[in-house]
C-alpha cells in the first residue's frame, strides 16, 4: 500500500534530510498521487465509503496539484502531509479493513 510506503520512506527521516534528497521528494510525490488516485476511484465508485475520510477533499486535492502541476507543491507541505496526515489515513483504511 503506498502509505505503508511511505512510512518506510521516510522513517527515521528529518525534515532536513527530506529537503535534501529530491529522489525521497519524488518517490513520495508519487505514492501521495498513488494515494489521491486511489481516492478519486473510490468516490467515483461508492461515495457514501469514500466521504467516511475527512481528508478526503485535501487528499483528491494535493492528488490533482502533483498529477496537473497547478502549482509547486512546497517541500514543507509534503513533508507535513507524511508525518501528520499519511499516518491517521492509513489507520483509517486499516480500521475499515478489519
Amino acid at each position: 500500500m503506498a502509505a505503508e510506503a511511505l512510512d518506510r520512506f521516510t522513517k527515521g527521516k528529518s525534515v532536513e534530510d527530506f529537503k535534501a534528497d529530491e529522489v525521497l521528494q519524488a518517490a513520495v510525490e508519487r505514492k501521495l498521487g498513488i494515494i489521491g488516485e486511489a481516492f478519486v476511484h473510490l468516490r467515483e465508485a461508492d461515495g457514501a465509503t469514500a466521504d467516511l475520510f475527512s481528508d478526503l477533499r485535501q487528499i483528491v486535492g494535493m492528488r490533482n496539484r502533483l498529477v496537473h502541476g497547478y502549482d509547486q507543491l512546497d517541500v514543507d507541505v509534503l513533508w507535513d502531509t507524511v508525518v501528520n496526515h499519511v499516518p491517521s489515513l492509513l489507520h483509517q483504511v486499516e480500521t475499515m479493513l478489519d
